[in-house]
């Protein structure tokens, strides 16, 4: 019944961003000669499609580019250029086609591959949708609600994001304008700017401090799963690019806020193989505001070297700290291997409100085209957290073996560490369906990270299933061990089963 309520919500918000084109047609382009004008380029007799149609309305040309991207593609569709290796997979049934890269749309030299989803059809027909092709802008998004059956009743976390137990969930309403750089081309330089607006419960765990973090830090929730407003907003993304052709084989300064760099994971739905994050991705870095240099040096090996402000901190913030960023990503000649070392964070600073220092490694290996694997393992810590004078920081861990839960002493000076390893298998079952297997092992030495000083283990696997371009479905089943401490279920229990159903619906 849940469930059924909030579809009508759900597509009440996808409608949301095309409002006002649908009463005012955005300036349609209302009596033009189609034949001569949008189609002058295409065969004669050639059939026009709905979307393109020009003479319907904007909501009929909406509902058509969804009937459209529910046949098959086509096997005969041109393939953009690139200037580098093949992509390692496919995309769809995975989430990228491409090898990780943080900080960027594409690794330098990969052309853009955002299919080209309803929004952009419907709007083609108008002046605002000429001019957005003219310029190459782009404007997308989705929406994502979930539901969870857990053992748990009070709460699912460490689990994220769906934190909430036993319950219909609306995690993500995403809308996105952006303008990737042409990266492809060697002989001139190119820009592109990238925004991105997010609404719902998932908000909680992207909030910088010092971004609309209000809703957030100053609403306190004591009888809830998290602190904060149910559902928030967060203006997630908003960087500029400029690509430099010349350096190396191409470098892209990005300037901004911008997601950190290193993880297998994303902050975005459509981004993941799985519905749920493990526990490495749930207590580390989501977003970084400052400057960002990513160079091609080669087709192996890719440099990323940059300062932020600190994980999770504006840089006008008083928790902000200036922090140094380097990583470097090689890719072996046959593509089937990559390796990405980063230091995603370093200052030698005291905890602010995320003031993390954060080592990290990912390998990735494709057995074939169809199965991939890859691992991350990672080393945080934060100085001195028993010093912190941010209002929203803990002095003491919410459990501690051998301490009655909430009585644990406060945090010892020095280093408040944590490390894990997370390992993804990810099968394409056909082009429409993937599995994905992952297994993590985390050790929260001190608590400072999850509130409890435990080891956890977790066991995931999940599949996608696409629908159509436009739809996926994820259903998962998720099993997972807190050894040290009965960490689960807000210190209640020592495991925790949790099944989960969500889908992406993109416009």
């Amino acid at each position: 019944m849940m469930f059924k309520k909030m579809l009508p919500f759900a597509l009440s918000l996808l409608l949301l961003p095309v409002g006002s084109a649908v009463a005012a047609e955005l300036a349609p382009v209302a009596h033009v000669d189609v034949s001569a004008t949008d189609l002058a380029d295409t065969p004669s007799g050639a059939p026009v499609a709905a979307s393109g149609d020009c003479s319907r309305g904007f909501v009929s040309r909406l509902a058509a580019a969804y009937r459209e991207d529910a046949q098959p593609a086509s096997p005969d569709a041109p393939v953009a250029a690139r200037r580098g290796m093949d992509s390692p997979f496919s995309s769809p049934p995975f989430p990228s086609a491409e090898w990780q890269l943080g900080g960027v749309e594409y690794p330098v030299g990969v052309p853009n591959e955002n299919a080209q989803y309803p929004l952009e059809k419907a709007l083609s027909c108008t002046s605002l949708g000429h001019w957005m092709q003219d310029n190459r802008i782009e404007t997308y998004g989705w929406i994502n609600p979930s539901m969870n059956l857990s053992s748990s009743d009070h709460t699912n976390y460490p689990l994220s994001y769906a934190t909430r137990p036993n319950r219909v969930e609306f995690d993500q309403f995403l809308f996105r304008i952006q303008r990737v750089p042409d990266t492809v081309q060697t002989d001139h330089v190119d820009w592109g700017f990238h925004f991105d607006d997010l609404y719902g419960y998932d908000y909680h765990y992207t909030t910088m401090k010092g971004v609309t973090s209000d809703q957030l830090l100053n609403h306190p929730r004591p009888n809830s799963a998290l602190n904060g407003k149910i559902y928030g907003n967060d203006p997630m993304i908003a960087y500029v690019d400029l690509y430099i052709p010349w350096v190396a084989k191409g470098m892209v300064v990005t300037v901004g806020r911008y997601l950190s760099l290193p993880d297998i994971e994303a902050q975005f739905s459509p981004n993941n193989y799985l519905l749920t994050h493990s526990i490495l991705y749930t207590v580390d870095a989501y977003t970084n505001m400052g400057v960002i240099t990513t160079t091609k040096l080669n087709d192996q090996w890719t440099l990323q070297l940059g300062v932020h402000g600190g994980d999770d901190s504006a840089v006008w913030d008083d928790t902000s700290r200036l922090t140094a960023q380097a990583c470097v990503r090689w890719v072996s000649k046959s593509n089937n291997d990559m390796l990405y070392p980063c230091v995603e964070s370093y200052n030698h600073s005291r905890q602010t409100y995320n003031n993390l220092q954060e080592f990290v490694l990912t390998w990735g290996h494709r057995f074939s085209p169809d199965v991939h694997m890859l691992t991350e393992a990672y080393r945080i810590y934060v100085r001195d957290q028993s010093l912190a004078t941010d209002p929203s920081q803990s002095h003491a861990p919410t459990g501690v073996p051998g301490y009655p839960l909430g009585e644990a002493p406060d945090f010892p000076l020095g280093h408040n560490s944590a490390f894990g390893i997370v390992n993804y298998l990810n099968i394409e079952v056909n082009p429409t369906n993937m599995l994905s297997i992952r297994n993590e092992f985390y050790n929260d030495q001190q608590g400072q990270r999850t509130g409890f000083a435990t080891r956890y283990s977790s066991h995931t696997i999940g599949m996608t299933h696409w629908v159509t371009q436009d739809l996926e479905i994820r259903p998962e089943l998720r099993y997972e061990h807190a050894y040290d401490f009965a960490a689960y279920d807000a210190g209640r229990s020592h495991h925790q089963t949790t099944a989960l159903l969500d889908a992406i619906l993109h416009y």
